[in-house]
């Protein structure tokens, strides 16, 4: 509960709080779906108007200030943002250092192209997600190396895209290292393997849907053909798999992205520059620039620039990073307002039992997640403060409510098109053969829309309501329900 001496009040009540979000979605709709694709400025200036338009409803300028300040120099929003710039630069190196075009020709000449290589491109994001439990660093890997070479193998470019996206919510949502899983967890005083357990039961469906969808579009694709000739790229690329396999295993020994990216880019970089497919620095290269460098240093006085593969991998990371730090003003300013203790009040009251309960965590935990693109905030909002007695009260077995809150909370925030994920994802193809919108991408990212569907459908038969719970303590917890 927010401290009342430090409460943020609007003129019109909690409600109000909710102000940037919805400026934020309503000028992404008047830019965005309207009028053409999201871009760089169709995120960033509706993320910032959002701020300066719910400014003039606070009671408190002064405050309004400090919650805004305080939400984006908080923890929670600068760790992903250091996450990202440091997953940027690692995926870039393996990119520019020709892996992708290694990994496409070792699979064109084992028949692997088109929809077989975006299943596997799925299967093996969902295994590293799952691995690492980082999603958003199973997209930079993915996007950075699989995505080029299955377009250039004649994959559905938006659905290869979606299945890497799709991996890595797989891997959030059932990693136990993962950042939801132990947020979920913890909020219900419930153990970690416990959760991961029976969780496993709908993340497997959710992943057949999800093949099940690939296959179907992929019979339909009938665009780029693959042109890819196996002979004609470079097998010394392949030894980049080397500082790729090492990393993975510091991230799923480690647990920690920053550590393993850093490893991985300084043996990646090194990797590339001593097989000789990049330099390390090149000054003044000239109008004949023939390899990628690290680093490298043009022109003269004023007019010269420095660049390079270091200086690409972390500028494509800043639209992602801009739009994380404003969307968690945004979060700050609803939090102190208590606009979400408002949300969670008004949604407990119409809880009709042990069903309507989990409707009500299922929709609070979408809604606060597609609000924030985030889904750990959401679940730390939601859990211990609402779905914790809420499921108590019905009877609801914590793992089950656990499981609630992750599993939804791993289904829109990585499908709507103004989400992190999206705009993260989409990033790695600016620049590349066949570049992405947002828009392109959401409707391919078969695992939220599977996991969504699955858990629904859960609730409505009432699988796993009583997970890891004996009879005996079902019937005390129908007993209290029915005080």
């Amino acid at each position: 509960m927010t401290n009342k001496s430090n409460k943020l009040e609007f003129y019109g009540g909690e409600w109000m709080s909710f102000i940037p979000f919805i400026v934020f979605l309503v000028l992404i709709v008047i830019t965005t779906f309207v009028h053409g694709s999201i871009s760089d400025g169709a995120l960033w200036i509706p993320a910032f108007m959002a701020l300066i338009i719910a400014f003039f409803f606070a009671k408190n300028k002064k405050l309004y200030s400090e919650t805004i300040i305080n939400g984006m120099a908080s923890r929670e929003a600068i760790v992903p943002v250091v996450c990202w710039i440091f997953a940027g630069v690692f995926s870039r190196i393996l990119r520019e250092s020709g892996l992708a075009g290694g990994i496409a020709g070792m699979a064109a000449s084992l028949g692997i192209a088109g929809t077989a290589f975006i299943i596997v491109s799925f299967i093996a994001s969902a295994i590293f997600a799952t691995a690492s439990g980082t999603g958003f660093g199973t997209i930079a890997a993915g996007m950075g190396v699989l995505y080029p070479a299955g377009v250039a193998l004649g994959a559905h470019p938006a659905l290869l895209a979606g299945a890497i996206v799709s991996g890595g919510a797989f891997g959030d949502n059932l990693a136990p290292v993962s950042d939801t899983t132990i947020c979920s967890a913890t909020s219900q005083g419930v153990d970690v393997p416990g959760v991961v357990r029976s969780r496993l039961k709908y993340a497997l469906v959710a992943a057949a849907i999800t093949i099940v969808g690939i296959i179907i579009v992929g019979m339909t694709y009938k665009g780029e053909t693959a042109t890819f000739d196996p002979t004609s790229y470079n097998g010394t690329a392949l030894i980049m798999l080397v500082p790729v396999a090492i990393t993975i295993w510091v991230a799923v020994k480690a647990g920690d992205i920053i550590i393993a990216t850093t490893i991985g880019s300084v043996l990646a970089g090194g990797t590339a520059v001593l097989a000789g497919l990049m330099d390390f620095i090149q000054i003044d290269p000239g109008q004949e620039i023939t390899k990628k460098a690290l680093f490298r240093v043009a022109g003269a006085g004023l007019d010269r620039t420095v660049d390079g593969v270091i200086y690409t991998g972390i500028n494509s990371m800043i639209q992602v990073c801009l739009l994380a730090i404003l969307l968690f003003g945004s979060i700050a300013v609803m939090r102190a307002g208590e606009g979400d203790l408002k949300l969670l009040d008004s949604i407990g009251k119409i809880a009709k039992g042990p069903m309507g309960a989990e409707f009500s965590i299922t929709g609070m935990i979408i809604a606060l997640s597609s609000l924030m693109g985030l889904n750990a905030p959401a679940i730390l909002a939601v859990g211990s403060s609402f779905a914790k007695p809420l499921s108590k009260k019905h009877g609801i077995s914590p793992y089950r409510t656990a499981n609630l809150l992750d599993a939804t909370s791993c289904t829109l925030v990585y499908s709507l098109p103004w989400t992190p994920a999206i705009i993260y994802t989409i990033g790695f193809t600016r620049d590349g053969i066949h570049p992405l919108t947002a828009l392109e991408v959401t409707p391919f990212v078969f695992y939220a829309f599977a996991m969504l569907a699955v858990m629904l459908t859960s609730i409505v038969l009432g699988i796993g309501r009583h997970d890891h719970m004996t009879a005996e303590e079902i019937e005390n917890m129908k007993a209290i329900a029915t005080e």
